[in-house]
């Protein structure tokens, strides 16, 4: 009893304490995190989890989590239907469970996903302003069983991050609308004054052809910027479900160079891959992986000098598998290299070469970071640069559709 009483006071002093940090934490991947690890703190869980709710296409996903390979679990979509997470949603009331398995709302696959046996859990909705943001579940109490103080316990602290989540995602959400507000007004000035000029009597046909150009051009540029920070957007909330599967790394290489290859024509640029024959399977969401590499890959053309060339190359040891791609062009400034991943950031040699929304690296670094990886470049003025991708190899095999 001395024991119990022990650790419920510790329990205590633990949520006190998380409580002044959530009140200060506006990053919300560090806030979620944050969360989870004294979710399984005050109720001596062996782990715990954070499922967010998207409302628009109500779907329940899996974002962090404790003691769980955690890049494995982000984006894993749980049905609001057969699941206890989904009946935690629907019914805004927490569930106490002493064996999963007896409980006809267990949704099993998640086991098979990531490998780690559920017995008891204790779960609870996250409320704020009426509006359910997810669910925090702790699973497996390290002895005996989940209690009415944990439950309660719990409950605090899904009250107090509920809020912490809600004003995270406002923060980020004001932050990037005022980036993307400022970078709205330079196509915006070129559009007024295009359309300005088109009114004026004495501009000839060939003026007339070239204004037009030009708005279509911004135009473009304006859908791209507009694509490309929602991309960002969904990415940096959290939003973004990367559905994995395990295919071949060197087949993507190829089909990214055959998409690419049109574009570098035009300037006579020749693209090649060089990728081992025993190039292991990738484990990773193909999609958004094929999107980095694309991005990469179209700034190599676009920023290299004619009749130049690209490498696309593939490696890796045992702890990982990298992508490489080299150019032979302009070269990156020093200077600018640690600045290449901010949003909008544009190296200022190369303004003019070619247009572009400031926001691809952005989105390629969040990708890979969302996959557990990493993205390095090196580059020598003059010379050519190179990005190269890291992500790690998998540990087993995930069941896919």
């Amino acid at each position: 009893m001395a024991e119990i009483k022990t650790q419920t006071l510790g329990s205590y002093l633990r949520l006190i304490e998380i409580s002044r940090d959530l009140a200060s934490t506006l990053d919300l991947d560090t806030l979620l995190d944050d969360i989870v690890r004294a979710a399984a703190d005050i109720t001596y869980a062996e782990a715990a989890s954070i499922l967010l709710y998207d409302d628009t296409a109500r779907q329940l996903y899996f974002q962090v989590a404790t003691n769980i390979d955690e890049p494995t679990m982000r984006g894993l979509i749980i049905p609001l239907e057969k699941s206890i997470a989904g009946w935690i949603v629907t019914n805004r009331q927490p569930v106490r469970i002493e064996d999963a398995h007896k409980d006809e709302r267990f949704f099993s696959d998640v086991e098979q996903t990531i490998g780690y046996s559920t017995k008891s859990l204790l779960g609870i909705p996250l409320v704020t302003k009426n509006k359910v943001v997810g669910v925090l579940e702790v699973v497996n109490k390290k002895r005996g069983k989940f209690t009415d103080p944990d439950e309660s316990m719990l409950t605090v602290l899904g009250a107090q991050a509920a809020v912490a989540i809600e004003n995270a995602r406002l923060f980020q959400q004001s932050d990037l609308i005022q980036e993307f507000v400022h970078e709205l007004r330079t196509p915006l000035a070129s559009l007024s004054t295009a359309t300005y000029l088109l009114l004026r009597p004495e501009m000839s046909r060939e003026q007339r052809d070239q204004i037009v150009n030009n708005i279509h051009n911004e135009t473009l540029r304006l859908n791209s910027l507009a694509s490309s920070f929602l991309d960002l957007a969904r990415l940096e909330s959290g939003r973004v479900q990367f559905r994995k599967t395990r295919f071949s790394a060197a087949d993507l290489l190829y089909e990214v160079r055959d998409v690419m290859m049109t574009k570098a024509q035009e300037t006579n640029i020749q693209i090649r891959v060089d990728v081992p024959n025993d190039m292991p399977l990738m484990e990773a969401d193909r999609d958004k992986i094929k999107q980095v590499l694309l991005n990469l890959v179209s700034n190599a053309v676009k920023y290299n000098r004619p009749n130049g060339s690209v490498i696309i190359t593939g490696n890796f040891t045992d702890a990982e598998l990298s992508m490489s791609v080299q150019d032979t062009g302009l070269g990156i400034p020093e200077e600018s290299i640690p600045h290449l991943f901010q949003k909008f950031y544009r190296v200022h040699e190369h303004e003019g070469k070619a247009a572009g929304t400031g926001l691809g690296l952005s989105i390629c670094k969040q990708i890979i970071q969302g996959h557990n990886g990493r993205i390095e470049v090196k580059s020598k003025m003059g010379v050519g640069t190179s990005f190269t991708v890291y992500l790690p190899r998998a540990q087993r095999t995930i069941p896919h559709e």
